[in-house]
């Protein structure tokens, strides 16, 4: 498993973003893997994590399976999320994601699941995702920390 970058200021992996979730993502060059425990403050109905915490997990790892899979950055055109039981605040989830589809590398489509520690689906969720246009690259490049090389393809991050 290779670990992968991180920005600065993403609420999901910012480690700078104090009010974030500072997840970490890690890759076997197929699946995006993280572990996410949900804190009291992301409820949204008595003990239940707030379903929109959820959905933005499963997003941002989906935008990562899209990433290591192209070597493109991407962002999120639509998403289906599936909520098949509550996710309890302080109790571990698993998320995984993957690359399902390249649609001539305009559209990306993803697949990604939130298990509980006892192994049960929490949620599922589908995505498309556009790549970043070309000019938009640098200035993202510039807030990642971390190992790239995940992301590279001949030693150049694609645009």
């Amino acid at each position: 498993m290779k670990h992968l970058p991180h920005t600065r200021s993403c609420f999901v992996c910012g480690e700078s973003n104090s009010h974030g979730l500072k997840l970490r993502f890690t890759s076997d060059g197929q699946r995006v893997h993280t572990r996410f425990t949900p804190r009291p403050e992301h409820i949204g109905f008595k003990g239940v994590t707030h379903g929109g915490i959820l959905a933005t997990v499963l997003d941002e790892i989906m935008v990562w399976a899209v990433a290591v899979a192209t070597r493109r950055f991407a962002f999120c055109a639509e998403l289906t999320v599936r909520f098949q039981q509550p996710a309890k605040s302080n109790d571990e989830l698993t998320v995984t994601a993957e690359l399902v589809a390249n649609r001539r590398n305009k559209v990306f489509e993803a697949k990604a699941e939130l298990r509980d520690a006892a192994g049960q689906i929490v949620a599922t969720a589908t995505g498309k995702y556009l790549p970043v246009p070309t000019e938009a690259v640098p200035s993202m490049l510039t807030e990642l920390v971390g190992d790239c090389s995940v992301l590279e393809a001949d030693n150049t991050l694609q645009p």
